[in-house]
């Protein structure tokens, strides 16, 4: 039967390259000028296109300004600078080593021969905590998804200290979005540029799929509640988040915590006024600041970028589209303690849990070390991404049009010591580079198993697939069915695909009641 999928799926993908036969886009214009891509194997690649002014100088810390002109053809022959954040993760992920402010571009992969074509679209909002991340690391190259009849776009965007500060002066200079938003605003600013520009690469601007992984998938969820990005696409992949993660939904960074956060690292830096700390380097800010800023978290504000996200899906505020939404299997293990005691771990959750506690130690098993390390993170799975896409699943399954699909991601090296596939695991697959690097959050490269590439195919193929229709399955693959309230069931995407039974539901019922008391508490503090 394994045999039978394998041919199935290699077979699927024969006949999918066959659209992306060779590439002669060559010179296109776009708003701000004309580029050069670069053909090579059916695909023209366009690296660096700006999409924005550069957010320097009286530019740091606003909303991103339209792009400024250029003359002459430009060369979109390699990556703009990633923008500010710790150059340690671009060493790290194998990006190039350049960085800086000056950092809004996006890059595209096309596999047309014309305008005329119109083919469905992918645009990457990568992850990173909201505070790294950037367009250039190895595994997000399009060729290989390009190559499969769609376009690929990666797109930048601010992150950190430059993309999410908050301050009373800042929000004051922009009421309509206050501050604390600017990578959101990116993102938006890139998507529209997408909207206007996509066509001249054989793209249809009709068909535009955003996708993302961890923060990224978190803030495509946001982009799904803001009517600031209402209509700038119409499909949503989000790989290990959702609007429904904790950041976005259940511990909102508020507007007023966003600036009293900004105003003390003001007063650490020792600047009086935010003209004064436009006027300091981006090193200075990055320093000051430093790794895990709680400048670096997205502020909420009702009228662009909403917390309540239960109540915008009961009222039906959000953009209905088809959602594809899902995790990996051992997602927590990158974020807990190597070793986790049975008391520690009973300790912690108590202290996060409230009056839930005990229902959430009775599910997940913790009676030895071994046990304990292993619920430790699993909870954090639990929590922070697998109830968030199973929440995200269910609420666009009962209240919007568009269908919903829910995947389980288990395929793992065997000599990878988790107890499954870990933070990132499918991004190598989703683009189909697995020989590029299977990402994990860490940068550990695992040569891929002998059944790796045919499930990078069939991964890959569903991604597309979904880009095209609104609907994962094809020719080849096998069947993936709709969630829905009713019939909550998941894709296991591993070395033996196929449809069953949500894994972790008991614990996702019982953290689902834990957030149920928390929106309540949260309630009640807001009333009082």
């Amino acid at each position: 039967m394994k045999g039978l999928w394998i041919g199935a799926a290699l077979a699927a993908v024969g006949l999918l390259c066959g659209t992306a036969a060779a590439a002669q886009m060559g010179i296109v214009s776009v708003t701000g000028g004309r580029v050069e891509g670069v053909a090579a194997n059916g695909v023209t690649s366009f690296k660096g296109i700006p999409f924005a002014a550069p957010p320097v100088g009286n530019l740091r810390w606003r909303a991103p300004q339209p792009v400024r002109p250029w003359s002459g053809l430009k060369k979109a022959d390699h990556f703009g600078p990633s923008c500010m954040q710790d150059p340690g993760m671009l060493k790290l992920l194998g990006a190039p080593p350049a960085m800086s402010e000056d950092c809004l571009y996006l890059n595209v992969w096309t596999p047309a021969k014309s305008a005329r074509e119109r083919l469905p679209v992918m645009v990457w909002i990568y992850g990173g905590g909201l505070l790294e991340g950037m367009t250039s690391e190895p595994v997000y190259d399009g060729t290989h998804l390009a190559r499969k009849g769609v376009i690929v776009v990666t797109l930048a965007y601010r992150v950190g200290v430059f993309g999410f500060f908050a301050d009373p002066a800042l929000s004051a200079e922009s009421p309509r979005h206050a501050s604390g938003t600017y990578g959101l605003l990116d993102m938006i600013a890139g998507l529209k540029w997408v909207k206007r520009n996509i066509g001249k690469f054989g793209g249809d601007p009709a068909r535009v799929t955003i996708f993302g992984q961890s923060s990224g998938a978190d803030a495509l969820g946001m982009l799904a509640l803001s009517p600031l990005a209402k209509g700038l696409f119409e499909r949503a992949v989000g790989e290990s988040g959702s609007a429904f993660s904790l950041r976005a939904a259940h511990e909102p960074v508020t507007l007023k915590a966003g600036e009293a956060s900004g105003e003390r690292l003001l007063a650490k830096l020792g600047v009086g006024s935010i003209g004064a700390a436009r006027m300091l380097s981006a090193q200075a800010l990055l320093k000051a600041a430093g790794p895990g800023s709680p400048a670096g978290a997205p502020v909420v504000i009702d009228h662009a970028f909403p917390s309540d996200v239960p109540s915008q899906y009961r009222a039906r505020r959000f953009s209905d589209t088809p959602v594809l939404t899902g995790t990996t299997s051992d997602e927590g293990s990158l974020f807990v303690p190597a070793h986790t005691s049975p008391s520690q771990f009973e300790a912690a959750v108590r202290a996060r849990f409230g009056p839930l506690a005990g229902k959430v130690l009775a599910v997940y098993p913790h009676a030895t070390a071994a046990q304990a390390t292993q619920a430790a993170a699993d909870l954090l799975r639990d929590r922070a991404m697998a109830w968030p896409a199973w929440m995200w699943a269910r609420m666009q399954s009962v209240y919007g049009k568009g269908k919903a699909y829910l995947y389980y991601f288990d395929a793992h090296a065997p000599q990878y010591p988790p107890q499954g596939a870990p933070h990132g695991a499918e991004i190598g697959y989703v683009f189909d580079n697995l020989g590029t690097l299977i990402h994990t959050g860490a940068k550990l490269t695992m040569p891929p198993a002998a059944t790796d590439p045919a499930l990078a195919t069939l991964i890959s193929g569903y991604w597309v697939n979904f880009a095209k229709t609104g609907n994962p399955n094809g020719p080849g693959l096998p069947h993936w069915p709709a969630f829905s309230a009713s019939s909550q069931r998941v894709m296991y995407l591993d070395t033996h695909p196929h449809a069953g039974p949500v894994p972790n539901l008991r614990q996702l019922k019982v953290l689902d009641a834990y957030f149920a008391w928390l929106r309540e508490e949260a309630k009640g503090k807001r009333v009082h």
